[in-house]
């Protein structure tokens, strides 16, 4: 077994004797993990992902109380402990981090175009139609068949075994609902190509008519919405950060920028609360709207302040992800970023069946009053474990044929480069693939390359056009052999 020399600056190695801070089993991994990640990637857009997931699945599972009837303890309903703890509400606005997704899908959008060193953004419906065809996205509906699959079948057993409505109520909700956010993806990942268009054009500008549709939305809550609004107002809505997003693959928000936008929405979402919108950041029964259904001005404002918060700690961040012991859970959680967001609220649904037989339980089961909160922070590291369990039988990991390039640097051509420098069409068309310990995954995921590691140009640096002709060298000089002893 070859040994795995660990960086003593990144991992807190001490003076042999002396135990170290990180297990050595974690630190080789993360140093696996780091060694196989390319040199120009983007880290801290992929720390943004992973905060946006870790906020939805928390809030998800701190928000979604499952009651029991005393009556019938297999009859199960939902509800909000914001209805009956509403001092919670600023609480929501931590983990209210869908805004952030749809920055990193926008980042992701706009990078493979700039890095295969194509200026015209230029597209018409074929464009989109394969970019839509292309595998990381085909691979989108993987979990959500798998989903399907299991979820199916255990309504039909449920069904058999007599469960009341209000629990198969529940499941499908729980496990359904959260799909919305792939459909709204999908919409605007049809739309890239024209979007990246009105952001070279007109910058953070181009967000503009988004921020005044909701506008116009907001103001006609009042008489009540038609059934048709939501749907076409949501995609709407989260484009003003899917377009942040795109600005911010073209270097259009430096860090001064991104303290106009933590002030701005910090100021601009206590104007509207003044105005009379509902506290918390996403639905609560009882509340005369949603901030969410759809999106409000005031879900615009939060995703501006955490964008904001985020430019402001980008530096440090970048810093700090340059230890492999900071990064490696940050590349594994993007690795299985969409089998998260799917099977979370299963977990949930799979602990909760289990203690039924146990009656209600202080934080689940329970009515959420009282120190319902406070429980259920109890139950957070089992439905953690839960979800790992489902992650490790669901998840399906990169081939090793897809990671092996990463291995060698961001600067090491592959299969579909050709040897005077220049990229084959496979290498042009689609973005460069993440290495080891990180897979694209359509939404929540993407090509973020934007530091050191890769020319402009496209064309190889030094050493790797050497180490590719020397290669090539090789390659004749066995097929001159073969051609001779034949």
């Amino acid at each position: 077994m070859t040994a795995v020399r660990v960086d003593a600056r990144y991992c807190g190695d001490r003076p042999s004797g002396q135990p170290g801070r990180v297990p050595s089993r974690y630190r080789a991994w993360a140093e696996r993990v780091a060694g196989a990640t390319p040199g120009g990637r983007d880290r801290t857009v992929d720390a943004l992902r992973a905060a946006a997931i870790a906020g939805v699945v928390l809030g998800h599972w701190l928000v979604s109380a499952t009651v029991t009837d005393p009556d019938r303890p297999a009859a199960l309903h939902g509800a909000s402990p914001l209805s009956t703890l509403p001092a919670l509400a600023p609480v929501s606005w931590l983990f209210e981090t869908l805004g952030l997704f749809f920055v990193a899908a926008g980042y992701a959008a706009a990078r493979p175009r700039e890095a295969t060193g194509h200026g015209n953004v230029r597209a018409d419906g074929r464009a989109v139609l394969r970019w839509l065809a292309r595998p990381s996205v085909v691979r989108l509906g993987v979990p959500v068949l798998v989903l399907a699959a299991v979820w199916l079948p255990g309504l039909l057993v449920l069904d058999l075994a007599g469960a009341p409505a209000t629990t198969r109520h529940l499941v499908v909700s729980l496990v359904t609902h959260p799909l919305w956010f792939l459909v709204v993806y999908l919409v605007l990942a049809a739309a890239a190509p024209p979007l990246r268009r009105l952001v070279c054009r007109w910058g953070l500008w181009s967000a503009l008519p988004a921020v005044l549709a909701v506008a116009a939305v907001d103001a006609a809550r009042g008489g009540g919405l038609p059934a048709w609004v939501a749907p076409v107002a949501t995609p709407i809505a989260w484009s003003a950060p899917y377009l942040f997003g795109i600005a911010l693959a073209q270097g259009r928000l430096s860090r001064r920028g991104g303290g106009v936008l933590l002030a701005g929405g910090v100021a601009g979402g206590a104007l509207l609360l003044r105005l009379g919108y509902p506290a918390s950041a996403v639905g609560v029964p009882g509340d005369h709207w949603s901030n969410l259904d759809p999106p409000s001005l005031l879900a615009l404002a939060l995703a501006a302040a955490q964008l904001g918060l985020f430019l402001l700690v980008r530096p440090w961040l970048a810093r700090l992800l340059a230890r492999p012991a900071a990064w490696a859970p940050v590349a594994g959680l993007n690795r299985a970023a969409l089998t998260v967001y799917c099977w979370h609220q299963s977990a949930l649904l799979l602990v909760t069946f289990a203690a039924v037989p146990l009656g209600p339980l202080p934080g689940l089961l329970d009515r959420p009053t009282g120190s319902w909160v406070v429980h259920r922070l109890w139950w957070l590291p089992v439905f953690v474990a839960t979800l790992v369990a489902l992650c490790r039988l669901f998840h399906r990991p990169p081939s090793r044929s897809s990671a092996r390039p990463a291995r060698d640097g961001p600067a090491r051509p592959g299969a579909g480069q050709e040897s005077s420098g220049r990229l084959s069409r496979p290498a042009r068309d689609g973005p460069a693939r993440p290495g080891a310990g990180q897979e694209s995954i359509g939404p929540l995921s993407g090509p973020a390359r934007d530091g050191p590691g890769q020319e402009s140009s496209g064309r190889l640096s030094g050493p790797a056009r050497d180490g590719l002709a020397r290669r090539g060298q090789e390659s004749s000089g066995r097929l001159s052999r073969t051609s001779s002893s034949a």
